[in-house]
This record gives C-alpha cells, sequence and structure tokens, in this order.
C-alpha cells in the first residue's frame, strides 16, 4: 500500500514529495496516519501484547511454543508461527531459546524516546515522574484493556481507562484524566514501554502540549517499567483472579471500587511508610503549607 509505503520512509524524504511521486493526496495519507485500527490490527494488538505479558510472566523461560499453548489456554487464538514471529519482532529470546534475527524496520523506530527514567523510581514531589503502561483482563467474551498512570512519588493512581479496544483513544484517556487532575510543569517524565499506542503521534502530541518529556524502556526489559509491572501484579492478585466478569460494566466497577476506594485510599504502601498514596500526598501538602 502506498500510504504504508510512505510512512516508512518520511525519515527519509519530505511527504509532500512522496504523495506527488506516487499520486496520492497528502490529506489522504494523514487520514490514513490517524485511522483506527482495524480488527485485525487490533487482533493482532491484542495477540502482542499477551504475548509480552505471558513472556514476562513467566521470567522469560518459555519459548513460543509455550507460550502459544499459555495462550490458547486462556482464550487467545494463535500459532505458534505467529508468536515466534511476535517474540523476534519484540526482542524476546527465552532463556533456553532459539535466537531470532531482529531487523528493525523504520517504522518500528518511529517516536521512540530515550529512557529518561533510567530505573530511578523515586520522586522528591508529585507530578515529577509519572509511569504508564496496559493490561489486558477476561471478559466473558473476549478481554477489556486497562491503561493506567501512576505517579511515583506516593504511587497513586492518577488517570486510568478502560475499553474493549487497545487504540489510541484508550491511553489518551487515561493521560487526559491524569492532566485533569494534575498539576503538570514543564519537565515532568511520563515513562512507559515501547507499545505502539505510545508511539503514535496523537500521544507524542499531547506530551509535547503539555511540556512533558516521554520516557520508554529498553527494547524487551520490563525492569524498565518495574512499578508498573509491581501494580498490575498486585492488582490481578487482589482485584481480578477469582473473579468472572460478563462484561465491560462489571470489569469497569471491579476497578474503579479497587484504584479509587482502595488502592489509592486505603491501602497501605510499603514506599510510602505503610501510608496510603491519597494520605502520603496530604502529609507532603500539609509539611508544604
Amino acid at each position: 500500500m502506498r500510504y504504508a509505503y510512505i510512512q516508512t520512509q518520511h525519515k527519509e524524504f519530505p511527504i509532500t514529495k512522496m504523495c506527488r511521486w506516487l499520486q496520492v493526496s497528502r490529506s489522504g495519507f494523514y487520514k490514513w496516519r490517524q485511522r483506527t485500527p482495524g480488527p485485525r490490527e487490533q487482533q493482532r494488538l491484542l495477540v502482542e501484547k499477551a504475548v509480552v505479558i505471558a513472556f514476562k510472566q513467566f521470567k522469560h523461560r518459555y519459548g513460543a511454543p509455550r507460550i502459544a499453548i499459555e495462550l490458547k489456554e486462556s482464550g487467545v487464538p494463535c500459532s505458534v508461527n505467529h508468536i515466534a514471529k511476535l517474540m523476534a519482532e519484540n526482542d524476546l529470546q527465552a532463556k533456553n531459546g532459539k535466537n531470532y534475527k531482529y531487523f528493525p524496520s523504520v517504522q518500528a523506530r518511529n517516536h521512540v524516546s530515550d529512557n529518561l527514567l533510567a530505573r530511578q523510581f523515586k520522586a522528591t514531589k508529585p507530578n515529577e515522574k509519572w509511569v504508564s503502561d496496559i493490561t489486558y483482563i477476561k471478559i466473558e467474551r473476549g478481554f477489556v484493556y486497562l491503561a493506567v498512570i501512576m505517579d511515583l512519588f506516593s504511587r497513586k493512581i492518577i488517570g486510568w481507562s478502560l475499553d474493549t479496544t487497545m487504540t489510541n483513544q484508550l491511553i489518551m484517556d487515561a493521560f487526559n484524566m491524569a492532566v485533569a487532575a494534575r498539576k503538570v510543569e514543564p519537565g515532568l517524565i511520563l515513562h512507559s514501554d515501547r507499545g505502539v499506542q505510545y508511539r503514535s503521534g496523537e500521544y507524542q502530541h499531547l506530551l509535547i502540549t503539555e511540556g512533558i518529556r516521554p520516557s520508554m524502556s529498553r527494547k524487551g526489559n520490563c525492569w524498565d517499567n518495574a512499578a508498573m509491572e509491581s501494580f498490575f501484579a498486585r492488582l490481578k492478585v487482589e482485584s481480578i483472579y477469582g473473579e468472572s466478569f460478563k462484561g465491560k460494566m462489571e470489569a469497569y466497577a471491579n476497578m474503579f471500587e479497587y484504584i479509587e476506594l482502595f488502592y489509592n485510599s486505603v491501602r497501605r504502601h510499603s514506599t510510602n511508610s505503610y501510608l496510603s498514596p491519597n494520605n502520603y500526598e496530604k502529609n507532603y501538602y500539609d509539611k508544604c503549607a
């Protein structure tokens, strides 16, 4: 497809010239680039995220055959060859697995930010360092996706969004919630992985508009976003495992109860001297007053 070719070459040649060379409209290209992923692309993103999560869950011990079995038993349709391809594209290699050759495309490098956070998970004040990630939750028919933003100062969840599709809008809704609730100052770091949603032009534009510095984990390195991984692990143990959600609304109600009523307000966090995130921030602002 000509639009896809332009996208892969836009750092080498001006978009206007390429559109003229290939006899396509520039407005049509920009509309194509901002499009919502179709069903096939959404399914691919679902499987890709599930592969990365399973790879981390089993501590890098499982290669494509075993991950394919795990995903099939979890209700994610896939094949071993497809899983092997996704693992190669994400540079995931099992400890005892084959060594996949990886040649990143130009598009895969678009909007990739440096790892500014550098595993420095402590912050001296609110709104200094935020981290974000996406996880999926099983429902009766398929999955819903949860995007979360955490302030590392108090480990408070300041923005979150849940939906049945893993699009750019999912993380943008979580971002908008966080920005509406907090005072953003230029220089704030917002860290994430290298997922396609976080590399989208729409999301990157939001960060630039707010004066936020994007930071991204190194390829295939889950520990670069360890604080979010830890939160998702607690969330699943304390609120998801053992539960059965019929649909999006039941899952949303469960997430609201856990995040807003329990985790932020009640749950004692060891990093906060065993205060809840809300109480920890209250103490900080009381001292500043």
